[in-house]
């Protein structure tokens, strides 16, 4: 195992990844490739929790390469990081089973992101299935199984890290020092909103920017976005706090001094929406095409996207085996087995001997 300290995080594939995703937590994955073993996980499993019908497995192939072709896009690369399919490593399905026993039902169910995944979903309480109940547990076996240390995720998994902290403590403290404490990294802009203003950036929504899309669909997006909804002319004061538009300024155009203008301006009624948008427009799209092209590139390597998956997986599995092993063993628990089977054995033996006897 490398010195060096790891990380785990990943996203359900649902889809292409969007803006909301970047600065979540795309962007701390790439700058920390080189500090730090990174490990990025194809939550196919936890697609299962809200999209559990047919239609949607089916899709899982072109989901999934889609998603990773966002994450070798923005610079991910596999010569530094694994990425892998959650559902080929069937070890932290034992895992899962195992932490179940470690966390009470209250705990998980009053977090407010199962009943937001489930709103989301269209789901009534009482239809939520117990798979979305258990979705912090299935996450922290995916963290713990590489033992990782840091989990950079955006602010409204925030809580569930905690669970995953909650659990490692407990497992520590029944069965000795077997797994690090991860703690969470949140981007520097924890939660994104849509282009609607009214909730944070989703495909499911219809409020998102896509990573993959091209130049003219990132200016009707922008173009369409919520502002100040009380300035109805541009020479009315506005505000900037809030505002989508200058959110996303900040978070995506590097020109300080241009944003701090229009920043100016439209606070005293001397700029208007269509400048400020179109400025932001540009900004976005200089962002966007080298990751664009990087897109275009891997796209055009038929099969390069799942030899990544392919490779990482294998990797991924032989690591599970070993953290499944090391967490039985501090248990108690492979003993069990072995001392039965031996013991079987050593009577099936006697007995054959016997009757050739």
């Amino acid at each position: 195992m490398s010195e060096k300290k790891r990380i785990l995080t990943g996203d359900r594939p649902t889809g292409r990844l969007h803006l909301g995703h970047y600065v979540g937590s795309l962007k701390n994955r790439v700058a920390l490739q080189d500090q730090y073993d990174c490990y990025f996980i194809v939550a196919d499993l936890h697609m299962l929790t809200t999209k559990p019908q047919k239609e949607h497995i089916d899709a899982l192939r072109e989901n999934i390469h889609d998603m990773v072709l966002d994450y070798l896009a923005v610079g991910i690369d596999p010569s530094k990081s694994t990425i892998y399919l959650q559902s080929a490593i069937h070890a932290v399905y034992e895992m899962n089973l195992f932490f179940e026993m470690l966390v009470s039902l209250p705990r998980v169910s009053r977090l407010p992101s199962i009943k937001d995944m489930a709103r989301a979903a269209k789901m009534e309480d009482e239809a939520i299935p117990f798979g979305l109940i258990g979705y912090p547990i299935l996450q922290s076996a995916d963290i713990m199984m590489p033992r990782a240390h840091l989990v950079p995720v955006g602010k409204d998994n925030e809580a569930h890290v905690e669970v995953t902290r909650d659990i490692a403590r407990r497992f520590n403290n029944y069965y000795g020092d077997t797994f690090p404490i991860p703690e969470p990294l949140i981007g520097d802009v924890p939660s994104l909103v849509g282009t609607d203003g009214q909730a944070k950036m989703s495909k499911s929504l219809d409020n998102a920017i896509f990573l993959s899309d091209d130049a003219k669909t990132v200016q009707k997006r922008v173009r369409s976005m919520f502002t100040d909804p009380n300035r109805t002319r541009a020479d009315i004061p506005g505000t900037v706090e809030g505002n989508p538009v200058f959110i996303y300024h900040d978070a995506f155009n590097p020109n300080v001094d241009e944003v701090n203008d229009l920043k100016d301006r439209y606070r005293k009624g001397a700029v208007g929406d269509v400048e400020v948008k179109d400025k932001l427009s540009a900004a976005l799209n200089t962002f966007l095409e080298p990751i664009r092209e990087r897109r275009e590139h891997f796209a055009s390597q038929s099969g390069y996207v799942e030899q990544v998956i392919y490779e990482g997986t294998l990797k991924m599995q032989e690591f599970a085996h070993e953290t499944l092993s090391d967490m039985k063993k501090a248990m108690g628990f492979s003993g069990v087995w072995n001392r039965i089977s031996r013991k079987a054995r050593d009577r099936i033996k006697k007995l054959e001997k016997a009757k050739e006897a």
